[in-house]
């Protein structure tokens, strides 16, 4: 009797716990919709803000989607690169377990060290100056240990066996990883790695130092040159008004733009794993 009520109250606490969380971001999420919805047009997606606070964000989408591009094309590669070699190639001793941690812990730094990272790496010490070259190489840091750890437990999950038959056929190493564990392991790299691009879409302090810029109505000419981003112009928004209800309705419209931005890669991870999970079956 007292174990059924322990059970039953354990259940509860958890169901409790879970539904206030999800009510929690239902009522941000219903808040943001509600009073940015009204805000979008056409003229409030093309074009540039005013020295105000108010008018459009296009400047602002595009620099985000500079950014989201370098910091794929630097961030995916090496990333998956990297997982392959700890999961398949490394011998697995003291060193390998070192590096892990390392990038476990990387995994948890604050976003803001990265910024202070891309500071002196990027901008200072390489010289690329506060541009889009510099922020999307230090969001690229910033996601790459995500992308090496789920890259990697996707890659444990395919079976032992499979390598074993392969090898067993006369296959090498690398076209064993190439033709029999890559294309399984796929769809969880490159859903974890999307949820990471994700996160990186929104965050504001690794771009505070590194590549945004307060008020930009001009679009970038190349990676050179500095930005807007949706995060960071959402930011200012909020910060450096001194009448907050004169652009609270271009706050909500930019943080609607950046919800369903990060909502839209979300639902491209799903629609990868879900094509590339039909794709191949084990």
């Amino acid at each position: 009797m007292r174990t059924s009520i322990s059970e039953s109250a354990a259940t509860w606490g958890l169901r409790l716990v879970t539904y206030s969380i999800v009510a929690v971001v239902g009522y941000i999420i219903l808040d943001i919709v509600w009073k940015g919805a009204p805000v979008l047009s056409w003229s409030f997606l093309s074009t540039a803000p005013t020295a105000n606070g108010q008018g459009g964000i296009w400047p602002a989408i595009v620099g985000t989607f500079w950014l989201i591009t370098g910091t794929i094309l630097v961030a995916l590669p090496l990333g998956m690169a990297s997982a392959v070699y700890l999961s398949e190639y490394s011998k697995q001793g003291r060193f390998t377990a070192m590096i892990r941690l390392a990038i476990v812990t990387l995994a948890g730094v604050p976003s803001i060290v990265f910024g202070l990272f891309g500071l002196g790496l990027f901008v200072l010490f390489f010289g690329f100056g506060t541009s889009i070259l510099a922020g999307s190489l230090t969001l690229a840091c910033m996601v790459l240990p995500t992308i090496i750890v789920s890259s990697e437990e996707s890659l444990r999950a395919v079976p032992q066996a499979l390598r074993e038959a392969s090898l067993a056929l006369g296959a090498t190493k690398w076209e064993t990883i190439r033709k029999n564990v890559l294309p399984y392991a796929i769809p969880g790299m490159l859903t974890g790695s999307i949820l990471g691009i994700g996160r990186a879409a929104g965050e504001t302090a690794p771009i505070l130092l590194t590549v945004a810029a307060f008020y930009l109505p001009n679009l970038p000419r190349s990676v050179f040159d500095q930005a807007l981003a949706l995060p960071f112009h959402l930011y200012a928004l909020a910060t450096q008004f001194p009448n907050p209800d004169l652009v609270r309705p271009t706050q909500y419209g930019t943080a609607l733009v950046l919800l369903l931005l990060v909502l839209g890669l979300n639902i491209g991870a799903i629609i990868l794993r879900s094509h590339f999970r039909k794709r191949y079956r084990w």
